[in-house]
């Protein structure tokens, strides 16, 4: 089902552009999005990383219901800002919960570093904020990418995470096995020579997503202003870092190993699988059961529970955000 409301409201909460700057729809953005709206306060954590300062973005969001003293972390995935969790984060702080929504570093409008990116450094930063904010103890919804960085840090630091959700997380298989490695500058000239066609395809095919078109654009003319700040270049080699750690640095193999408790939301449609363009045709065919990954492995986990929603891609929070928000706040509720 449509909810025609929600989707102006995602629109608007992803509107490329501030009211002050409707006059100038293509101006280039900084690559930390400058000039690119969130639809919270953001703020920023001093970190260091490549011997650089950098600085980690964050919304910090209360609660706007009762308060439950409960805090929910946000991951996102690699494609996207965290200004995408704006229905989630009204839905967690309606029902009492502080929710802290994280772009990471190299995403959104966190700096952007060059050298290699791991999943433990992610970790690592994460558990900094966590410290910064005095947070003990959290809940996380994680999408995509941000589910392999939630399995990472369930591991790392099993005594701050109370439990996870899972939103059509990558990395439910290991891509090593049927993506053979692919040279950096292969990846810096296809990533650098896609148009703004070929990635609005790109979104809508290799995610399978049921969005109105106005859902999706916004991500697409970020990622076409940010090619005319000076630092694209540097923009682009973090990018391209990003798709190493996810092809190289596989968690499937722990996901059974973590103890919190643990519920996948999946897409039914969804088939995305990171790197699929560069396997052997015949090796293709087998990528991408995400669902069926997902069941496999819950099975598998001390405390885990798949759930699939038909007729919606990777972008389950966006596609079907009140199964997607109902599913999660039971879950979040009864632990």
């Amino acid at each position: 089902m449509r909810f025609p409301a929600l989707v102006v409201g995602l629109a608007l909460a992803l509107s490329p552009l501030p009211a002050a700057a409707q006059d100038a729809p293509d101006a280039p953005l900084g690559i930390g999005l400058e000039g690119f709206p969130y639809p919270y306060p953001v703020r920023f954590l001093p970190l260091r990383r490549d011997h650089e300062a950098q600085r980690l973005a964050y919304m910090d969001v209360a609660p706007t219901g009762t308060a439950n003293g409960r805090t929910v972390v946000l991951l996102h995935g690699r494609n996207f800002p965290s200004s995408y969790w704006q229905p989630v984060i009204a839905a967690l702080g309606g029902a009492g919960y502080r929710v802290v929504a994280i772009d990471q570093l190299g995403f959104g409008k966190s700096s952007k570093p060059v050298g290699p990116f791991t999943f433990d450094a992610m970790a690592a930063d994460t558990v900094a904020l966590l410290d910064a904010l005095g947070l003990e103890r959290v809940d996380v919804v994680a999408h995509s990418m941000g589910g392999m960085l939630a399995v990472r840090l369930a591991r790392n630091a099993p005594t701050r995470v109370n439990s996870l959700v899972l939103e059509a997380p990558i990395g439910l298989e290991d891509y090593r096995f049927s993506v053979p490695p692919v040279p950096n500058e292969v990846l810096l000239k296809r990533e650098g020579e896609l148009t703004a066609d070929a990635y609005r395809k790109q979104l809508i095919t290799s995610y399978a997503l049921t969005l109105p078109p106005e859902a999706i654009e916004p991500f697409v003319t970020v990622r076409e202003r940010v090619k005319g700040s000076g630092e694209y270049p540097r923009w682009l080699q973090s990018f391209v870092n990003s798709y190493f750690a996810i092809w190289g640095q596989p968690v499937v193999h722990e996901i059974p190993l973590v103890a919190a408790p643990t519920l996948f939301i999946m897409g039914a449609k969804d088939r995305n699988a990171p790197g699929k363009p560069y396997a052997p045709p015949e090796l293709q065919a087998r990528m991408g059961d995400n669902a069926g990954h997902a069941r496999a492995l819950a099975g598998q986990m001390p405390n885990g529970r798949a759930e699939v929603i038909e007729g919606v891609g990777h972008l389950v929070h966006m596609e079907a955000t009140e199964r997607f928000n109902a599913l999660s706040l039971d879950f979040l509720n009864s632990h």
